[in-house]
């Protein structure tokens, strides 16, 4: 007995070496509202992190997506929303980082981020999930829809996406820059095309927003969709590990003619 104990105890540790292996990687999402899980309230309002699992196995790849309303850099760390990652993650998990869009309110000093301290904040973010094992990626803020009266297209971000693709770059970093890819798409859109990407409702239209509603920063189910593409086409172009577990080939839907 104690022979055959010898003699399947390799076996077990190589099956156990195994399971451990093929552990679901978990991809966090760490940002604000246009990424976060919407309330049936704000329907037909969706952030693009509710559109990304569907291009991964979930017994392969799970995405947690953490990400909640009105949050910058500063208050995702005051209010232990970032810590809850770093204490959940293991080894070998993903952490996608995506914020600006708060943290450059400067009227809103609820969670106005100073552009130092918004460096400071994706610099520990970076070194925190490497700390535990894991793999941080930081991502530029999606564009805003801005199109002045002459239909020109401008961007609203100031310098928060260039710190973030600086901190990328001095950290080594993987960045998806999908502030640069959402413009491309919004410009291929155009001027009226691009309210199908976004909040445009008619009074009447939707139950949750009877007098109607024109909000240029929050996404439609079209356009969730469509930034959920320009994620993983990132995911792709930075070549990371977790590309090989992409279950879906398909990605950006074709701007409507």
């Amino acid at each position: 007995m104690r022979t055959l104990r010898l003699m399947l105890l390799p076996l077990l540790l190589l099956l156990t070496g195994f399971a451990l292996w093929d552990r679901p990687v978990t991809l966090y999402l760490a940002g604000d509202s246009t990424i976060a899980q919407k309330l049936v309230t704000r329907r037909p309002e969706t952030g693009w992190g509710e559109r990304l699992q569907q291009y991964f196995d979930i017994d392969h790849v799970r995405v947690a997506n953490l990400a909640r309303n009105g949050r910058s850099t500063r208050t995702f760390i005051s209010e232990g929303r970032w810590q809850e990652i770093v204490d959940g993650m293991h080894a070998g998990d993903y952490v996608f980082i995506q914020f600006g869009h708060n943290d450059a309110s400067v009227e809103k000093t609820d969670r106005y981020t100073p552009p130092a301290d918004f460096r400071a904040n994706l610099t520990r973010f970076v070194n925190e999930v490497r700390a535990k094992g894991g793999y941080p990626v930081l991502m530029t803020p999606v564009m805003r829809r801005r199109f002045n009266a002459s239909g020109e297209f401008y961007d609203a971000h100031g310098e928060y996406p260039g710190i973030t693709r600086a901190v990328a770059a001095e950290l080594n970093v993987p960045l998806i820059d999908v502030h640069r890819a959402s413009e491309r798409v919004i410009r291929e859109y155009g001027p009226e095309r691009s309210k199908s990407l976004f909040l445009h409702l008619a009074p009447g239209e939707n139950p949750n927003y009877p007098q109607g509603l024109s909000d240029d920063t929050h996404f439609s189910p079209l356009g969730a969709e469509v930034m959920a593409g320009l994620v993983v086409d990132g995911i792709r172009e930075a070549r990371l590990p977790i590309a090989a577990r992409i279950a879906r080939p398909d990605s950006t839907p074709a701007a409507p003619r």
